[in-house]
């Protein structure tokens, strides 16, 4: 839910107070920069909550603190990626690639009522993905308006 205040938040505070500002690019610009903000967010949350993340991640796959490090490693760049008019497009492919890559990991932490902010307390169970699929599918949503097309 905190990322999509974030996004959500951005996008407004850009296109409200763009319009007085030296940078204003209109829309498509703070909508980039909207999730931009958003990934370095939950990029934190990746070196932050390392160890709980990991435990998102399903039994066979190893090596997984440093998948959750690399996996936050990979928001900052695509961050950056959005904030680059000529590597905007490119950035948003890979961004919708990486969503549709991590859902899975989502729905096994829901399955498994893992916490992800905090390994000790159990997490919102199935009842997340009532949330979390639609807000997966919103996100790609957004990179394709803003990014993609």
């Amino acid at each position: 839910m905190k990322p999509l205040f974030v996004l959500v938040i951005v996008y407004i505070a850009l296109l409200a107070f763009g319009g007085h500002t030296t940078f204003d690019k209109g829309n498509i610009f703070a909508g980039n920069m909207a999730m931009g903000v958003m990934l370095l967010f939950t990029a934190i949350g990746h070196f932050k909550f390392k160890t709980s993340m990991a435990a998102m991640i399903p039994l066979f796959i190893p090596k997984k603190a440093e998948l959750v490090l690399l996996t936050g490693a990979l928001e900052i760049l695509f961050a950056i990626g959005l904030a680059i008019p000529g590597t905007r497009y490119f950035t948003g492919i890979a961004l919708i690639i990486f969503y549709i890559t991590i859902l899975p990991a989502n729905i096994y932490a829901a399955k498994h009522r893992i916490n992800y902010e905090n390994l000790y307390k159990p997490g919102p169970g199935p009842k997340y993905l009532w949330f979390r699929i639609p807000f997966q599918f919103f996100l790609i949503t957004w990179v394709w308006y803003f990014s993609v097309r």
